[in-house]
């Protein structure tokens, strides 16, 4: 509207003169309701529109979310969309909310070239190292995934795993050719000391690695030293690992950690491929069909480790089957191989046996052993300790 209609008509309202509205809607060549409206009092649009949003009941879960370090706002995306509220509309129009918000992005890296393969003939594999993320009760754990990924299809299995032994690897190698149905014909690995045994500047494939593939029948290609982008495919992957860190304070135990990270995995598997245009999910099941077939079951179990590996946490526990066993004070915080026989649960510090437990239906296990020594620490009254150790346990077992 023209400033100087706006003006002629303040002076009017301040002389109390009922100003013509036709003359001046000629004058200044506009429609006479308008002359009249903005006489009325009418001021204009406002220059900001405050619409309200769904996810504004969500933005406080936003931002705790996107302050954990290595979070991506896809991964806090997905989180929402999956374990709050699945109407929070796309992508797209999420990323927009945060953007208007002012809540901080984490900057995406350009990327490489992708190097294709046919069906059947390539996968490449990798360590997502160090995973930090704490339950809700605040305990940490700190575990790796080890990413093995189908060059054709992108189809991707997850392994959990607490370290990166070469028997991890294996065990790892292992149980993603039983999740695929076969073996691809060479698996592409960067320079991981389980498999790379390094003389100077010469690399070379440790025997026992060596021996593996030959028993699988596939090829071990390596990277190329500072050429990452060539096993490209496997580090996209990388990126959905984060998806897990929004469930920080959402779990209890190791074993629904676990059972998270098999839910992200599936996940991915179901989500269109920029490069593709499709989900692996799809191209997988074709490319199933030119993996080689697994040898027997005797090679198989030649190379599994049948013991599962875990830490000691500041509760002297460990967790089995969404239940808790404890084992001696000294082992908190190392970690230690479980092993179950029959109904037993046997509990190995290297080659030492530090416990043993009767498989049971009770969360918490204490042996009182185990429980009086932990407690000695926090009563100051040693000749009470068993006293109190003894009522402790005995209020757990009628509360659990």
């Amino acid at each position: 509207m023209d400033a100087a209609l706006i003006t002629q008509l303040n002076i009017l309202k301040m002389n109390e003169s009922k100003p013509n509205f036709s003359e001046l809607a000629r004058i200044y060549d506009v429609d006479r309701r308008t002359v009249k409206k903005y006489y009325d009092g009418y001021s204009g649009k406002p220059a900001t529109h405050n619409k309200t949003s769904k996810l504004d009941e969500h933005e406080t879960l936003i931002r705790n979310k996107l302050s954990i370090k290595g979070i991506t706002v896809k991964a806090v995306y997905e989180f929402i969309l999956t374990e709050v509220d699945p109407n929070i509309g796309g992508y797209s129009n999420f990323n927009k909310y945060i953007k208007r918000k002012g809540i901080n992005i984490s900057k995406t890296e350009k990327g490489h070239p992708r190097f294709e393969t046919a069906p059947g003939i390539q996968a490449q594999v990798d360590w997502k190292e160090d995973v930090s993320i704490a339950n809700r009760y605040g305990e940490i754990f700190t575990f790796q995934v080890f990413d093995y990924k189908l060059g054709h299809s992108r189809y991707c299995h997850f392994t959990y795993k607490l370290y990166k032994t070469r028997q991890d690897v294996f065990d790892c190698l292992i149980a993603s050719f039983q999740a695929t149905g076969g073996v691809p014909k060479e698996i592409l690995f960067d320079n991981m000391a389980s498999v790379v045994d390094l003389k100077g500047k010469q690399r070379h494939i440790n025997d026992k690695m060596r021996a593996f593939a030959k028993d699988f029948n596939f090829k071990i290609k390596l990277c190329k030293p500072r050429h990452a982008f060539t096993k490209g495919k496997v580090e996209v992957i990388n990126k959905f690992i984060s998806w897990v860190l929004a469930y920080e304070g959402e779990f209890d135990t190791e074993e629904e950690l676990i059972a998270i990270l098999q839910k992200v995995n599936k996940k991915v598997n179901t989500y269109v491929c920029q490069e593709t245009g499709v989900p692996p999910l799809l191209l997988f099941q074709k490319e199933k069909e030119y993996l080689q077939s697994l040898p027997n079951s005797k090679v198989i179990e030649s190379y599994l480790s049948h013991d599962r590996q875990t830490t000691v946490r500041k509760d002297s526990m460990i967790s089995y089957m969404n239940n808790k066993y404890s084992v001696p004070l000294e082992y908190i915080g190392k970690p230690v191989n479980l092993r179950v026989k029959l109904n037993t649960l046997e509990i190995y510090f290297s080659t030492e046996l530090i416990a043993r437990h009767e498989l049971s239906n009770k969360k918490l296990n204490y042996q009182k052993e185990h429980y009086t020594n932990l407690l000695s620490h926090y009563v100051k009254d040693k000749d009470t300790v068993a006293e109190i150790a003894q009522a402790n346990l005995q209020l757990m077992d009628q509360f659990l």
